[in-house]
């Protein structure tokens, strides 16, 4: 495991809250940071995710929920800035009256070339927090992609960003020869067209021949996430199928979970924050692959002090036997000088 001296884990994840207001130049302030890598999502109506990131640029947007390509939408998300972003009009993202909820990330706020890979990458990387933004063009046969990190990375989000094709999640407790599909309830596949079964190394992942995640010369953008001690965790649990669910020790107090269900198909991946509701039981769930508002009849996560607590039989995140799959964002770091309180 890769250790950070983090202090302040809202320096690199913030998670904001903001209503719509329908105006063309919206400021959401108050993130604490430039954003590298922003997912917005409309939370009291049906709208689909919306995914920016600081190497495609403003109003360029991908959607967790679909497979489609990404698309220049106008009036969506017109700047990153120093605290926060800024949103236009768009029904998505500022909707009048709609409360809107936006997870934002800090890379470098820089891009730089990277040729450790067999295929050069452009990269935004933030060694510190272990999170990086990779963007190449691919090209459908066995290659490498420089990420910048140092460290091996734990979790990786692809997608082809010019054709509709899906998702593919890489997660260390799956391994090399199988992967997710954010898009899906699908269980996880076996099958060597994505990352050629080799696991990443601290420079570079390696992809496959399959266009989801190395399209023949077209733009591939990838997500990745190393874990750093008191600020991020990627794992795995078996669930027991009880409302005094698995306890999951993380090593700090959550600011975001997200889960998925693996060796069944037909369930949601889950997303809870620590600012939606803000208290235990209260955390609402929202579902990447699905457009859908947030739920906030069924909780299913206790947000604790030093991880996070299954409170649901519900087969997405508790099925007795079942396996899952996580990653965890740090509210508070549970170690050196900034200890985290109790819910």
């Amino acid at each position: 495991m890769a250790y950070t001296t983090i202090k302040k884990s809202s320096d690199y994840f913030n998670t904001k809250l903001y209503t719509g207001n329908g105006s063309t130049g919206h400021a959401i302030t108050g993130v604490g940071f430039q954003p590298d890598w922003l997912w917005i999502k409309e939370r009291s109506s049906t709208s689909s995710h919306f995914i920016y990131d600081a190497i495609r640029g403003v109003n360029v947007k991908l959607s967790s929920n679909t497979t489609d390509a990404d698309s220049t939408v106008a009036d969506s998300m017109t700047s990153f800035d120093s605290d926060g972003f800024t949103v236009g009009n768009n029904g998505a993202t500022n909707e009048n009256g709609q409360t809107v909820v936006a997870w934002n990330w800090l890379a470098s706020n820089t891009t730089a070339s990277n040729t450790d890979g067999s295929i050069s990458s452009t990269v935004s990387a933030n060694t510190t927090s272990g999170f990086s933004i990779v963007k190449w063009t691919g090209t459908e046969a066995n290659a490498t992609i420089g990420h910048g990190l140092g460290v091996a990375p734990s979790m990786i989000i692809i997608k082809n960003t010019e054709k509709a094709t899906s998702w593919v999640v890489y997660h260390k407790s799956l391994g090399a020869t199988k992967a997710l599909y954010l898009e899906s309830t699908g269980a996880s596949s076996t099958t060597p067209v994505f990352f050629n079964n080799t696991e990443p190394t601290s420079s570079v992942f390696t992809v496959g021949t399959n266009d989801g995640a190395n399209g023949n010369g077209q733009i591939n953008i990838a997500y990745c996430f190393a874990e750093k001690q008191g600020f991020s965790k990627f794992g795995s649990y078996v669930g027991n199928g009880s409302i005094n669910g698995t306890f999951i020790y993380t090593g700090f107090k959550p600011a975001l979970v997200i889960l998925k269900r693996t060796e069944s198909a037909g369930t949601d991946w889950n997303l809870v924050d620590n600012k939606r509701a803000g208290y235990n039981p209260d955390n609402y769930f929202l579902a990447p692959n699905s457009s859908g508002a947030e739920n906030s009849v069924n909780d299913i996560v206790d947000l604790l002090s030093n991880g996070f607590k299954l409170t649901s039989a519900s087969g997405a995140s508790n099925a007795s036997g079942g396996s899952y799959i996580y990653m965890a964002f740090a509210a508070e770091p549970l170690v050196g000088d900034n200890p985290a309180t109790a819910r």
